[in-house]
């Protein structure tokens, strides 16, 4: 049960088919007994498939972690059966279409939403306009409806629009470093455990790059912070710039970082930490002159767990640091080291 309620913490879209398929069973699925029993087998037939189909696209969105095409199917077969309603009942059918707008604007995209709600809506228009009074008694309350639907289904859409961005803003705050926009560390842990299962399982060779720059604390002092932050900036921006589009930097704390650097061995991480060591020195500047970093990596082979690889880097670090900075200490697979001093060859 706290695994279950932990998804639905973790994965809004999952959550909200969820909720659909349990409205859907509590709301639509009395009437489809109850239609059944009355004899109407067309519409009881279509809220049971409602109701089956609810049920296995969110079993799909629950086995596979993908709910963005059940949504989708949900969305179109929602359109469908409410037009398909709505034409078999008049307008007692119609009130569902409402639900309908609320519907299609939680489970799928604000613009895919539009496309399935106007669908549906000109299909029903279309089909009064074509077969007069079978819907609703006159022309007024054809337009009623239609202009009510479009009312409800534009502010629908702005509420999504609008979710949706503060969704993503917030995602972007739980995830990214607000500073240099690189990944925060709670995002590090997560990677670092999947680099650790996918080395365990398929033998994927992983290096860390542990990166701290020399001697900030004073750049700060002397300069204020907001040179301090410019540097950090610049430095995340170097990185970036000479790293792999697989390599993802985190930002650890302060004026230190992790470089994950994926299908790599002790001497190409070696020559990673030499380029950016290089970069680094030649490319980003405080007011007290050029800026240098220092370096400790470990090739990912034999660690019991992440932060035990993390750890490992980490000491290496301080053997960079003791050797008088700007140069880097790698240890490989058999535990030797691989100096890189003052951005030479390795």
């Amino acid at each position: 049960m706290r695994e279950i309620w932990t998804r639905l913490k973790g994965d809004f879209q999952l959550s909200i088919l969820s909720l659909v398929a349990l409205c859907s069973l509590i709301g639509v699925g009395p009437y489809a007994v109850y239609r059944l029993l009355e004899g109407n087998w067309l519409v009881g037939l279509l809220d049971t498939t409602l109701v089956v189909a609810t049920g296995a696209a969110v079993f799909h969105a629950w086995q596979t972690g993908h709910t963005v095409r059940p949504g989708q199917f949900l969305a179109v077969l929602y359109s469908i059966v409410t037009v398909l309603v709505t034409i078999n009942l008049g307008i007692n059918g119609a009130f569902w279409f409402y639900t309908l707008i609320l519907f299609n604007f939680f489970v799928v995209p604000p613009l895919q939403a539009v496309i399935a709600t106007l669908w549906a809506l000109a299909a029903l228009c279309g089909y009064e306009l074509l077969n007069p009074g079978t819907l609703f008694e006159s022309r007024y309350q054809l337009t009623s409806f239609a202009v009510t639907s479009f009312i409800c289904s534009f502010f629908a859409c702005v509420f999504a629009l609008r979710g949706r961005y503060q969704r993503l803003r917030l995602g972007d705050l739980a995830r990214l470093d607000p500073l240099t926009g690189t990944d925060n560390r709670r995002v590090m842990d997560d990677e670092l455990e999947r680099a650790m299962a996918v080395h365990q399982r398929h033998g994927e060779s992983f290096g860390l790059l542990v990166l701290d720059l020399d001697h900030f604390k004073s750049i700060n002092d002397r300069f204020g912070h907001r040179e301090g932050d410019t540097v950090l900036v610049r430095f995340a921006e170097v990185v970036n710039s000479v790293s792999r589009q697989t390599d993802r930097l985190f930002r650890l704390g302060g004026e230190e970082f992790v470089l994950l650097v994926p299908r790599v061995d002790a001497v190409g991480l070696s020559a990673v930490a030499e380029h950016i060591l290089q970069e680094v020195a030649q490319n980003v500047r405080s007011p007290g002159g050029a800026v240098t970093v220092s370096i400790g990596g470990a090739i990912l082979g034999g660690h019991q767990s992440a932060d035990d690889w993390l750890h490992e880097a980490d000491q290496c670090l301080y053997d960079a640091k003791r050797s008088g900075r700007n140069r880097s200490v790698i240890v490989g697979l058999d535990g030797q080291l691989v100096q890189c001093p003052q951005g030479g060859a390795a």
